[in-house]
């Protein structure tokens, strides 16, 4: 049996685009409209990572605004379908992104997205941005029913993506991609320019790195480091 090809799971907002200024406007959007103050782009950057319904739970935490699950539910489709007219107004690869997915498809890596934006949000900013074709798999925190830090999201995505989890590398910028890469026992590479409450290194991934020039190298060091413990 030949080997499994090497894959690279990657988070989408604050790992690969920077979707910061285009999620604040949707935010803002529902805020507004429930007659509260908006927030800057520093606090909204620090509420993205685990889906809409929790963006807009942390907006209303950060104005006082209780609200019920059904409050919740209806600001979602609030934000959704302004997200969806205005997903790629702002919304950019981070610096670097292009060359390293170049650099690592040149030494045999293939990729996919597990993210916890929903799937067809997910694919349509990477569609708009012209990035689509370079994943084996985009799933969101709707395909399979859960979201990270649950190792099944990532599991599946490996399987959907044709991967093997033994020859997989996560790379993310918060909490629940360390978390799904620990749960499910793969190494994992931090991203010090995304989106978290809690700096990244305070999470101790196996590598950090500051901008995607340095991912080729970090993401090879580690394969090598995981074949070496395997021999």
């Amino acid at each position: 049996m030949s080997n499994p090809f090497p894959m690279v799971v990657f988070d989408l907002d604050g790992t690969l685009v920077d979707t910061a200024p285009d999620l604040a406007a949707a935010l803002n959007f529902v805020l507004d409209r429930e007659g509260l103050r908006t927030v800057s782009l520093p606090t909204a950057r620090s509420m993205i990572g685990a889906g809409v319904r929790r963006m807009i739970e942390r907006g209303l935490e950060h104005e006082d605004h209780p609200a019920t699950a059904d409050d919740v539910t209806r600001m979602m489709g609030d934000f959704v379908d302004y997200y969806t007219a205005h997903i790629a107004d702002e919304s950019r690869p981070f610096e670097g992104l292009l060359e390293a997915l170049d650099d690592l498809a040149a030494r045999g890596y293939r990729f996919a997205v597990c993210t916890n934006k929903l799937e067809a949000l997910a694919r349509l900013l990477l569609d708009q941005l012209g990035l689509s074709s370079r994943f084996s798999a985009i799933c969101g925190g709707d395909t399979f029913g859960v979201s990270k830090p649950d190792p099944a999201i990532l599991q599946q995505t490996v399987a959907r993506a044709g991967g093997s989890m033994q020859a997989t590398i996560m790379v993310g910028d918060a909490g629940p991609d360390i978390g799904v890469a620990r749960r499910a026992r793969i190494p994992v590479i931090g991203v010090t320019f995304g989106y978290t409450e809690v700096p990244v290194a305070e999470l101790k991934p196996d590598r950090l790195i500051g901008h995607m020039r340095e991912l080729p190298e970090a993401v090879v060091a580690l394969q090598t480091a995981t074949l070496n413990l395997t021999d």
